[in-house]
């Protein structure tokens, strides 16, 4: 079938509205109708070059929409059901997925070895993060499928494909953060205010949110932060300090992939703290650190991929929260753009003018 989409045929450069063929699902594979796709750092970053990967190429990975036809094989959903389409591609039994790992799962799907996308001609072009959500449809594992319930916007429900499991996830799955610890949250863009949504749900206290950004400050309050900071600000470190009666927090979440951030992160940590590593910073890019602290003081610098998400367990989890009020969705959404408004949307979220702007399909 053919389908619009937006493509990357350069590093760094704007993406173009083409047309594609996409494949028929196969076994175990879905073809869903994609109703919105949320705009991540991340799809970004791979289109400017600072992961590499193979172009031509669709990217988009943040999607909702409905499923329109299953192949062979698939259990989990059924056409005309409103789901969630996330990167995370799992087969539930090897090394990882058995230890509930699914983000480091070691499979090789047949969709990883073929995609489903190719141009006119016969020609490949590469299924970005696995999703190729910035098109009209896609064909995706049923494991990358989540059900949502069909009241729940598509804009909305995009949301929970990557921003809010991966900063939400970070603090709840891999920090397992208890009430009454200490939390502090570098970068309060879209995945940043999730860890800080996650924090409060935690119980966490108090929960310090670091940004340059006076705006993104006042967003971070309004989504559980309890004190905000800037790291130009020479006091916040110690007021950081004072805060925690003089020890540093328990656990800093870095939510960018800056490398003054990463550098920075361990300052404020406690003994037995960690740093958790939450953003993905460009290829090359190294820190240092003081091991003998680290030891001494029984720190820890931790990685934490997607949030470490089991998506059939956790975005449950999150509509529920979402619809009994203790979970913001809606004010995660700074503007909506058609498929042709794509460059201008991605523009603003460079500029730092978005915390998660939304692709819609008709």
């Amino acid at each position: 079938m053919q389908i619009k989409a937006a493509l990357c045929r350069e590093f760094g450069q704007p993406l173009s509205i083409e047309t594609l063929e996409l494949a028929a699902p196969g076994h175990g594979e879905v073809l869903v109708d994609v109703k919105a796709c949320a705009i991540c750092h991340s799809d970004i970053s791979y289109a400017d070059g600072a992961w590499g990967g193979d172009l031509p190429a669709v990217y988009g990975h943040e999607a909702a929409g409905i499923v329109a036809g299953t192949g062979p094989g698939v259990t989990a959903v059924k056409p005309g059901d409103h789901v969630v389409v996330t990167l995370i591609r799992s087969c539930g039994h090897c090394h990882y997925c058995v230890r509930h790992s699914l983000v480091m799962c070691e499979e090789v799907f047949p969709l990883d070895q073929k995609g489903p996308l190719t141009f006119t001609d016969g020609s490949p072009c590469e299924q970005g993060l696995r999703t190729g959500a910035f098109a009209e449809k896609v064909v995706v594992h049923e494991s990358q499928i989540a059900p949502v319930p069909a009241d729940m916007p598509f804009d909305v429900a995009s949301l929970l494909a990557c921003g809010v499991i991966t900063g939400y996830g970070a603090v709840v799955n891999t920090a397992k953060v208890a009430p009454g610890q200490a939390v502090a949250v570098i970068g309060c863009g879209g995945v940043g205010l999730n860890s800080i949504q996650g924090a409060a749900l935690a119980g966490a206290s108090p929960v310090i949110a670091l940004d340059l950004s006076e705006d993104k400050l006042a967003a971070a309050r309004s989504f559980g932060a309890t004190h905000g900071f800037s790291p130009a600000d020479p006091e916040h470190a110690r007021e950081i300090r004072r805060l925690t009666q003089g020890r540093g927090v328990d656990f800093v979440f870095v939510t960018v992939g800056v490398e003054a951030a990463l550098a920075s992160a361990p300052r404020y940590i406690t003994r037995n703290g960690a740093v958790v590593v939450v953003g993905m910073p460009p290829n090359g890019v190294r820190i240092p650190y003081d091991p003998g602290k680290l030891a001494a003081w029984n720190q820890k610098i931790i990685g934490s991929k997607m949030g470490e998400a089991r998506i059939g367990h956790d975005i449950p989890i999150l509509v529920d929260h979402y619809h009994k009020g203790r979970l913001k969705l809606d004010e995660l959404i700074t503007a909506r753009y058609p498929l042709e408004g794509i460059n201008e949307a991605i523009a603003a979220v460079k500029d730092g003018r978005a915390l998660r702007n939304v692709i819609v399909f008709d």
